[in-house]
């Protein structure tokens, strides 16, 4: 019985000593079948192995700016490997468009968001469609006020005139 014991300890040590990461083990070379090899930077390896250090310090807060992506296809987020986890939470988000389920209505949407960005590049926008409308909504603010700073600052450059606030799932980073 003492042996067996010892014996499994052994093994479990044995074990732990020579796990591998993700892609460490993609990369091993197996009989019969083909072989990857994987050229990229140190920081996206640890990401994908799961040991990237968050860039922040204990205690610091995220400010609602930080965040800078966009909902448009082929574009990504510069600063998505330093921001940490994405959460959804309830908040508040500006809507610029509501339009019909037409492809007219695809087109202005898709368009206000393009001249969002160029008024306030720092803020995201999501055009989607929730049938049967097509909308484009900007921003993700955790506090009605943060909302309404924005808003104020879009009638006062007498843009999006039929832009309001709105309750909305947002994209938050941790």
């Amino acid at each position: 019985m003492k042996y067996a014991f010892v014996l499994t300890l052994w093994l479990s040590a044995m074990t732990m000593s020579a796990q591998q990461t993700f892609t460490e083990k993609l990369q091993q070379v197996v009989e019969s079948a083909g072989r990857i090899i994987l050229h990229q930077e140190k920081t996206i390896t640890d990401l994908v192995n799961g040991t990237l250090k968050s860039a922040m310090t204990p205690g610091q807060k995220r400010q609602v700016g930080d965040t800078i992506s966009s909902q448009f296809p082929d574009s990504a987020s510069s600063d998505s490997l330093s921001l940490g986890v994405k959460v959804r939470i309830n908040g508040y988000r500006i809507q610029v468009y509501f339009g019909d389920n037409s492809r007219k209505g695809k087109t202005e949407a898709r368009a206000a968001g393009l001249r969002f960005r160029n008024y306030f590049p720092q803020l995201p926008v999501y055009v989607s469609f929730v049938s049967p409308h097509w909308l484009c909504r900007a921003g993700d603010f955790r506090t009605m006020e943060e909302a309404r700073e924005v808003l104020r600052q879009i009638r006062e450059m007498g843009i999006f005139r039929e832009a309001v606030i709105v309750k909305s799932k947002i994209n938050v980073r941790l």
